[in-house]
């Protein structure tokens, strides 16, 4: 695949991702309007539902994906040193991944409990 086509995909990507955190935000503002889940029991019943913890699961690889495109191209565009440029898409990199499987984690426990 060429380099202007690879350009084309992540551009495409992070419009994608940018679209699905909307509706997202957007079902989840409907949700909070019509059921009100005001206590710890009616939050934990919403993210025991395998369609909620999925799609927030969703939401957080999204975001995170979106979050390093960005940073990313702005890494590319004002970091000239490859060196320092290589070794900071490093730690945002494994910070992001981290910060995935945090998520995970913590959905992962709701669902058990």
């Amino acid at each position: 695949m060429s380099w202007r086509a690879q350009g084309m995909r992540t551009w495409l990507l992070q419009r994608l991702t940018a679209v699905y955190m909307l509706l997202f935000a957007i079902s989840c503002l409907i949700y909070l309007f019509l059921h009100r889940p005001i206590h710890f029991t009616a939050w934990h019943e919403f993210f025991a539902l395998p369609s909620a913890s999925i799609a927030t699961t969703l939401f957080f690889v999204s975001l995170l994906y979106h979050a390093w495109v960005g940073v990313r191209d702005i890494m590319v565009d004002y970091i000239h040193d490859t060196t320092i440029r290589f070794t900071l898409w490093v730690l945002i990199t494994l910070l992001l991944i981290g910060m995935v499987i945090w998520v995970f984690l913590i959905l992962l426990q709701v669902v058990e409990l």
